[in-house]
């Protein structure tokens, strides 16, 4: 038999680099392999005996893919050091692994290639390639500024409470973990395991510290680059950051308000109305991927539920520390749909035509959520039927859409449920489309065009 592909097809193809998705998947995954091999020492466990792996794997996913589901608790269960390498995986998942590998090149002098920009510009989803290492400072700088002064203002709470060294580790702990939307909490030793911020439902000063970061954190730091270039003038911001900005004022006052009315008879009854406002606003926020809560999630009503699975599936911004599948592709999808109720050909937004690829995407990225988001779900209710399917719709979105929320039922999965869960908060970091992408096989595009037929829909 010959072989008639040209003598260096082979070798080309040998050669060709990895895409930059490839590269991004691969590095996280060595930074949760890390992160896993650190927390199994005996020395990062509060009682001197080393961690399971399957325990270790899913803290150190949940970590560094900052999603905030935990089989043990953070507080009781891991020593000083065990803490340490978690909040270090949770800055790392958060920043991103190329946005830390950048840094580390341009503190040693090193220059950033194209190809390194290139990685750069996937890794904080910007659209342009031009000033990516100018936004990559910047985006360090703000991180640093904005962790330091939400630490800063729980150290007010937490030093009090806990003396200075103790209270200042609270307060940098929950700043890193909130404005890197993780909800890694270390409460355990105070209010009990797995309580959260649920003491602190009527503190202005948590509840509103929190918000904030977890709101800054999952703006986008293409944004924070826009708004310092334009200088914080609404008329000259680029398309995406006026969109992104509207669409976060909307998603923290439309479903404050619905909390505060679904709520009123459920969960929150008894609350005086200060507590009852700031309880629905953090019930807001925190579902687009922050994790953390100051109303117990497994005692919400059916509508509250099933708005947080809502706001769970849509997420925080591109480029950010938030996961989900972002508030301008879950836009993107509701205005095609407008359209064409409309009969219009094109998607419009402030004036401006989208391209009809991103539409694709869009499309796409929302199916492949729920697609995984579904099929776990099932796989999980036929391992343990006696899990509540609201129970295990919960957990499931909240993986997949790196949330950390949960009604209890996570230390009481079994190993199997767990994997399920692990790699769900991997593809979800990762963004699902990319995932599936990076799993599927690459098939040579077809010689020619297939003829047009139809099919009835609708």
């Amino acid at each position: 038999m010959h072989n008639n592909r040209p003598a260096g097809a082979a070798r080309l193809k040998k050669d060709t680099p990895m895409s930059a998705q490839a590269l991004i998947a691969l590095g996280f995954f060595l930074i949760i392999l890390a992160v896993t091999l650190l927390l199994m020492l005996p020395a990062c466990s509060a009682d001197g005996r080393m961690t399971d792996p399957l325990t270790a794997l899913f803290t150190a996913t949940s970590a560094v893919c900052v999603t905030g589901l935990v089989v043990v608790d953070t507080a009781t269960h891991w020593s000083l050091l065990g803490r340490i390498v978690i909040i270090v995986g949770i800055q790392i998942g958060g920043l991103g692994v190329m946005t830390i590998l950048a840094l580390i090149s341009m503190a040693m002098g090193k220059r950033i290639g194209l190809r390194q920009r290139t990685l750069l510009q996937e890794s904080v989803a910007s659209l342009h390639i031009g000033g990516i290492v100018r936004l990559v400072r910047r985006a360090m700088a703000g991180t640093v500024i904005v962790e330091g002064i939400g630490a800063l203002l729980l150290c007010f709470r937490f030093v009090p409470m806990l003396g200075f060294a103790r209270g200042v580790g609270y307060g940098v702990f929950h700043a890193v973990s909130a404005f890197c939307n993780a909800g890694f909490d270390l409460m355990g030793t105070l209010t009990g395991a797995y309580t959260s911020l649920e003491s602190f439902v009527s503190d202005p000063l948590v509840n509103l510290t929190v918000m904030a970061l977890i709101l800054l954190g999952g703006l986008g730091f293409f944004v924070w680059d826009d708004l310092i270039e334009c200088r914080f003038r609404w008329r000259r911001l680029q398309l995406h950051s006026r969109v992104v900005l509207l669409l976060s004022a909307i998603l923290v006052l439309v479903p404050a308000a619905l909390f505060y009315f679904f709520e009123a008879h459920g969960v929150m009854s008894g609350m005086d109305t200060g507590t009852r406002l700031l309880a629905s606003a953090f019930s807001a926020v925190t579902p687009r991927t922050a994790g953390f809560d100051t109303v117990p999630t497994g005692e919400l009503s059916s509508a509250g539920s099933l708005l947080t699975l809502i706001l769970m599936l849509t997420g925080g911004n591109p480029g950010s520390t938030a996961g989900g599948a972002k508030t301008t592709t879950m836009l993107m999808v509701m205005l095609l749909a407008a359209s064409i109720l409309r009969r219009e050909d094109d998607v419009h937004v402030f004036g401006r035509r989208l391209e009809n690829g991103l539409m694709r995407r869009a499309c796409s990225i929302v199916v492949v959520y729920v697609t995984m988001a579904l099929a776990a779900t099932m796989a999980i209710c036929a391992a343990q039927p006696e899990l509540a399917l609201r129970d295990v719709l919960i957990e499931v979105f909240s993986a997949v859409n790196t949330v950390g929320m949960t009604t209890g039922i996570t230390r009481v999965l079994s190993p199997f449920s767990r994997v399920v869960l692990i790699l769900l908060m991997y593809a979800g970091r990762l963004g699902s489309l990319t995932f599936a992408i990076l799993i599927a096989r690459h098939a040579a595009p077809a010689p020619v065009q297939y003829p047009t037929d139809r099919l009835l829909i609708g």
